[in-house]
């Protein structure tokens, strides 16, 4: 066996308890208790496909419902396709774990019912895997077989890769042969063929597999392919993290997952000459999503996000490393993630380590990290102000440079949504734009990709300044990855956005000054996760964005007040002295099930400047003041000023 050694499987049976056991076959009952079913043809197609179009939620996946597949929130079917392809592709996904983990019951249990389960469902797949056809279009991917993209291949021939080394003991040879030329190395001759030249954390998955399968079968065609070719993994460490270990697609969770592909190869190949586990990479692209934290110990729900993507939950690569690395932070992040759950995993049966006494908490003060495009301003306990200041990160990003977040009292108050499915019409039609992101929108379209600039960055005992900017006089350059064009150059031609945000102890002052020769029409977007309670009347109006309603405008000359009822109140003092509209509206929140309220500015000057206070106490108790010398706002509770 390649992945685990003798000592660690002795370990392992002596160590693993019931709930663990118990673990492994609540997890895979729909396989346990079913009989083997696996499909003759490339059916399955792309599991972002099985979401609900109008709620944007995953649907209720049946194994004895092929063909009718509910929503949860309000039991509508959907027949037909992409949702039946999508059902085999779960399915595909199901069996494939199975291998792996009921492979693990095998070994920690010695019951060859799981044994004999696995070597059905992997005879199964080498029988039809040859023949399966060539199927795709799923958008920045290449084709696969039992699946609908090379990613999706890649993920399930790693499982069935695992799940073969760990039964190989109790196969005859013919299974052996049968299994390792119809289904291992049919699939890496595929993955290679259809690998990308591009860096991306689809080519690391697609790589990591190719050098399991090289690793099982003592093939260095494989593994030179998967670890030094140019864009194997090697190259991908080299060219694909932005200094200080930032994976360049800028989505927190896209990094992890770049880091789990990276981990399942080196899980199999550390003890080998082809492993990079001494290089420097892995250590920092572990450890600076930990100085990310927001105040509930998620991350930055930033770029292509799906809820519960945001949360800390990779035991699988931090018990790894921690028995690798023996980094403290590894340990402490380990013993705050088993607070919340018991320590009743794989990883931990067979990498764990005896875990520090003290738990990882919610990082206290700033970060301000102009390399990996982020500054996080933590001003109290429960409340942080995030920044998102990188380069553009390719097809998983948005189009919202300059976008702020704010938590406080421990949520999300002015969120990032992430987005929802890749198949669901809200994740292009909405939660990737623009106009849903706290940030500048011009004509109600997206910005096209720009590398903002920081320009001054000050921390004091009572304030913290950060002063950004961004334009599109230029274009900027694009990532070596395949990129949609998703945004309008035309509109934001020649526009420079600069955002100066100040954080005091109560105040968040957040003033935009924008430079919009041509005229565009430019919005100031805030979204904020709590009703309105007070606001002047208005009268009716449009934003002009898809799924955006209920909107009222009035005319903004000097500031107007704005409440909302959050946990606690929370007042946003707007102002301006240009010809400026302030706009209520509503719009989906993330689930689509509910709406979150739109706050904005919208202004056609050539030199537009505005101010944004919200004030986390409620008080309201705002004065802006504009002089030759520029703005000043003015606490009226505590008489302390703030010059712009």
């Amino acid at each position: 066996m390649k992945q685990f050694t003798a000592q660690q499987i002795e370990s392992a049976r002596q160590n693993v308890t019931p709930e663990i056991i118990q673990g492994l076959i609540e997890g895979n009952r729909e396989v346990i208790n079913n009989d083997t079913l696996v499909p003759q043809t490339g059916c399955a197609t792309w599991n972002h496909y099985f979401y609900c179009p109008e709620h944007s939620v995953r649907l209720l996946w049946d194994r004895h419902s092929p063909n009718k597949h509910r929503c949860p929130v309000d039991g509508a079917e959907f027949t037909g396709e992409p949702y039946s392809g999508a059902w085999w592709r779960w399915l595909n996904g199901l069996n494939a774990k199975a291998c792996y983990e009921l492979g693990l019951l095998w070994l920690l249990t010695d019951d060859e019912r799981y044994l004999h389960k696995v070597i059905d469902i992997l005879m199964q797949y080498a029988r039809y895997y040859p023949d399966y056809e060539e199927h795709g279009g799923i958008p920045y991917n290449g084709p696969g077989k039992a699946n609908a993209q090379t990613l999706c291949e890649a993920n399930c021939h790693a499982d069935f890769a695992r799940g073969f080394d760990i039964v190989s003991t109790g196969l005859t040879a013919e299974q052996h042969d049968y299994i390792s030329h119809r289904l291992l190395r049919c699939g890496a001759d595929f993955l290679m063929q259809h690998r990308s030249d591009q860096i991306h954390n689809h080519e690391v998955k697609i790589n990591s597999t190719i050098g399991i399968i090289g690793v099982l079968l003592d093939d260095e065609r494989y593994l030179n392919v998967a670890v030094n070719s140019r864009y194997g993994l090697r190259y991908q460490l080299e060219h694909a993290l932005l200094p200080g270990g930032l994976w360049f697609e800028g989505s927190l969770h896209y990094h992890y997952y770049a880091l789990q592909g990276f981990m399942a190869f080196e899980k199999f190949a550390r003890n080998s000459a082809w492993s990079l586990l001494d290089n420097p990479f892995y250590p920092e692209m572990l450890s600076l999503p930990l100085t990310l934290l927001m105040p509930d110990m998620t991350l930055p729900k930033v770029n292509d996000c799906v809820n519960g993507q945001e949360k800390l939950s990779h035991v699988d690569l931090y018990e790894f490393a921690y028995s690798y690395y023996g980094k403290q932070e590894y340990g402490q992040l380990l013993a705050y993630l088993y607070t919340a759950r018991p320590r009743d995993n794989i990883d931990a049966l067979f990498y764990g380590q005896p875990l520090p006494e003290m738990a990882l908490s919610a990082p206290e003060g700033n970060e301000h990290n102009p390399e990996a495009g982020f500054t996080l301003l933590r001003p109290t306990p429960g409340r942080a102000v995030c920044i998102k200041h990188g380069p553009y990160g390719g097809e998983h990003d948005h189009y919202d440079r300059l976008n702020l977040i704010v938590f406080n009292n421990d949520r999300a108050l002015f969120p990032d949504l992430g987005t929802t499915g890749y198949g669901a019409p809200l994740h292009y039609g909405y939660y990737k734009n623009t106009f849903s992101h706290n940030t500048l929108c011009v004509n109600g379209l997206n910005q096209p990709p720009a590398r903002p600039r920081v320009i001054a960055y000050q921390s004091q005992e009572k304030e913290t300044r950060l002063i950004a900017e961004v334009d599109w006089c230029s274009h900027a350059a694009l990532p070596d990855s395949k990129t949609r064009v998703e945004w309008d150059e035309e509109s934001y031609r020649d526009i420079v956005f600069r955002r100066t945000v100040v954080v005091t102890e109560n105040l968040l002052i957040d003033k935009w000054d924008v430079d919009n020769p041509h005229c565009q029409c430019m919005d100031a977007v805030y979204h904020i996760d709590a009703p309105a309670t007070q606001t002047e009347p208005q009268k009716d109006a449009k934003t002009g964005y898809p799924y955006v309603s209920q909107a009222t405008e009035q005319p903004l000359k000097g500031k107007i007040e704005v409440r909302y009822q959050s946990d606690t109140p929370v007042s946003v003092t707007c102002y301006s002295t240009n010809t400026t509209t302030l706009i209520n509206a509503q719009g989906p929140n993330n689930p689509s099930t509910s709406l979150i309220d739109y706050l904005l500015l919208r202004s056609h000057d050539k030199q537009f400047c505005a101010v944004f206070v919200t004030d986390f106490t409620g008080s309201g108790k705002i004065d802006i003041v504009e002089t030759d010398e520029g703005i000043t706002v003015i606490d009226m509770t505590s008489k302390q000023q703030y010059r712009l």
